[in-house]
């Protein structure tokens, strides 16, 4: 199929003939209160007070999902199937409008951030021509803050739930900001339209939107005798414990008043300071925790404020959440302030002051955490220079597991940034990432650190077979995952710059002591013969070399560009 035609006309009609009717006879203003009453009617109640409640489509349609106007916004690589999307587009946003003036709508008005600077105010349309959609807009509602009179940009989104499965998609329309969902019921595709638009428009602002967690981490430093503060930011895939390790206390010394306080977990916008503005106030977790090594998580979890979208519940009102028979993508809406640890029969607090992080000024150091998964030769960790971080970023790596989704297993995934809602190029997110980066380490010299994680493990072997006129895969040896205890372990001797490092294989510095926990045991070594690992280390090497060229296409800076090709050179 060739280039999907855009037409930016019918785009600005759209837009102009839409507003209007947001203020329809059809379409009433609720307050999280009035939509609760009416939410509560189609949910479950479990044995703790929460509601749960289960919708037809349980994760988001990102196959279906379209960004259409200008070429700063247009999908780089759009697949047949959202070409047609996008040239049947003038006639879905013509039934759009049908729909507006004729179905009935709740409407609910939130805000994103808490700062001085930018807080996107967000409107939100949902039909309710099915009273269970009621529960769509309350559960959104929850993860943000009540709308007040500060400026904005003001973001709108139509939510349609009732389309046609035959028409199911989500249009984007970045430069009017709209989202328009369609045909789904996942309460997901609100959080992260708005969420895209948001990042968008703070990218235009000289910020950054980055998928990624904050925390603040308190250390003492044994050498200057003092309390030291850091932020953190997590970057990871879905899957690979992203908001696991922005809530997790890594076994800190609480003796000394050492702890990690939970800033945000999932969208945050960088600014050239080092200052991270957070965006939601409720975040939206998986709900596959374990209370022995996701405490926090889990009692918050285990809270009457809790929102569950997909979890089971048995016929007593039990909330199993490491059951997964119904749905392998378990939600809920979990209060920040809800986040605790329980320590001496006493429940401790860990959610941080305010969503933000401060300037790098007002820290004693930030640290940027790249997460990985991977089940093969990937150290724990390594330690990082800025232009390996930027190229962290670039590839933004992690690989297709056995468990879900078996015929990919073992292949690697690269999304820049770790983050699948970029509107338009994405290497001038790379680029800006780039530019920030190099700033602050200039100007904040030794305040800035740098580590990749891989939270996988380590001697996996996939086989490959064919079972008639298809090749299926099959696991001859399985994973021997990295313990939490001592991902943790690593992570707290990171902060207190007690491990120790070298030459890796990757071209990077790999840690090979550990002051708090054993390595030994996870040498690549002891796992794979020489030619294999250089096999494994070939695979990661072709593939970021592929990906790197295709980013490049879209206006990758020439100084990432030769770092990328040193880092292939240096891998061995």
């Amino acid at each position: 199929m060739a280039t999907p035609h855009y037409d930016e006309n019918v785009y600005r009609q759209f837009n102009e003939k839409l507003r209007p009717l947001l203020d329809g006879p059809n379409v009433m203003s609720m307050t999280l209160d009035d939509l609760r009453k009416h939410a509560i009617l189609s949910g479950r109640k479990t044995e703790h007070g929460a509601y749960g409640w289960r919708s037809m489509i349980s994760s988001r349609i990102a196959p279906k999902t379209v960004y259409l106007g200008s070429p700063d916004v247009q999908l780089p690589r759009p697949t047949n199937q959202q070409k047609d999307i996008i040239e049947a587009a003038p006639e879905q946003l013509e039934r759009v409008l049908h729909y507006m003036k004729t179905l009935p709508f709740v409407h609910l008005r939130r805000r994103m951030g808490d700062n001085g600077e930018y807080n996107p105010i967000c409107n939100i349309y949902v039909s309710v021509n099915d009273p269970k959609n009621y529960r769509i807009p309350y559960m959104w509602g929850n993860t943000l803050f009540e709308a007040d009179n500060r400026p904005g940009p003001k973001f709108t989104m139509i939510h349609i739930p009732e389309e046609h499965q035959m028409r199911q998609q989500v249009l984007t329309i970045p430069e009017h900001n709209l989202n328009i969902c369609l045909g789904s019921d996942y309460m997901g595709e609100e959080k992260k339209g708005f969420l895209r638009q948001a990042m968008w428009r703070a990218d235009q602002q000289d910020m950054l939107g980055l998928h990624a967690g904050t925390k603040t981490v308190y250390i003492w430093d044994e050498h200057e005798n003092r309390m030291k503060t850091i932020g953190v930011f997590l970057f990871g895939l879905t899957a690979t414990g992203k908001s696991t390790w922005a809530c997790h206390q890594l076994g800190l010394d609480e003796t000394k008043n050492e702890r990690t306080e939970v800033n945000q977990d999932d969208i945050v916008f960088l600014r050239r300071d080092g200052s991270a503005y957070g965006s939601e106030a409720g975040f939206y977790v998986k709900t596959d925790v374990d209370r022995d090594l996701q405490e926090a998580m889990y009692y918050a979890l285990d809270d009457p404020s809790a929102l569950y979208e997909n979890v089971m519940i048995d016929y007593t009102g039990k909330r199993l959440f490491l059951d997964e028979s119904l749905c392998a993508n378990g939600r809920a809406i979990i209060r920040r302030d809800k986040l605790r640890i329980k320590r001496r029969n006493r429940f401790i607090n860990i959610d941080a002051p305010s969503i933000n992080l401060p300037p790098l000024d007002e820290l004693d150091g930030i640290l940027f955490a790249f997460i990985t998964r991977r089940n093969t030769i990937m150290p724990f960790s390594q330690r990082l220079t800025p232009e390996q971080a930027v190229l962290a970023y670039l590839w933004g790596e992690s690989t297709h597991s056995y468990a879900s989704q078996p015929v990919k297993a073992g292949e690697s995934v690269r999304i820049v940034g770790t983050d699948p809602f970029i509107v338009g190029s994405r290497a001038a997110k790379v680029n800006r990432f780039y530019d920030i980066i190099m700033q602050l380490v200039e100007q904040y010299p030794g305040k800035v650190q740098f580590y990749q994680y891989n939270t996988g493990g380590m001697g996996e072997i996939i086989i490959e077979y064919r079972n008639g006129d298809t090749i299926r895969k099959r696991v001859e040896r399985n994973v021997e995952r990295v313990p939490i205890e001592l991902m943790a372990a690593i992570q707290r001797g990171d902060l207190h710059g007690t491990n120790d490092y070298e030459p890796g294989r990757l071209g990077t510095e790999e840690i090979i002591r550990c002051a708090s926990a054993a390595l030994n045991r996870y040498d690549a070594k002891r796992y794979y013969t020489q030619e294999q690992i250089e096999a494994f280390v070939q695979d990661i090497v072709d593939g970021r070399r592929e990906f790197t060229e295709q980013i490049a296409d879209e206006g990758l800076a020439p100084e990432i560009m030769k770092a990328a090709e040193m880092s292939f050179a240096v891998a061995r």
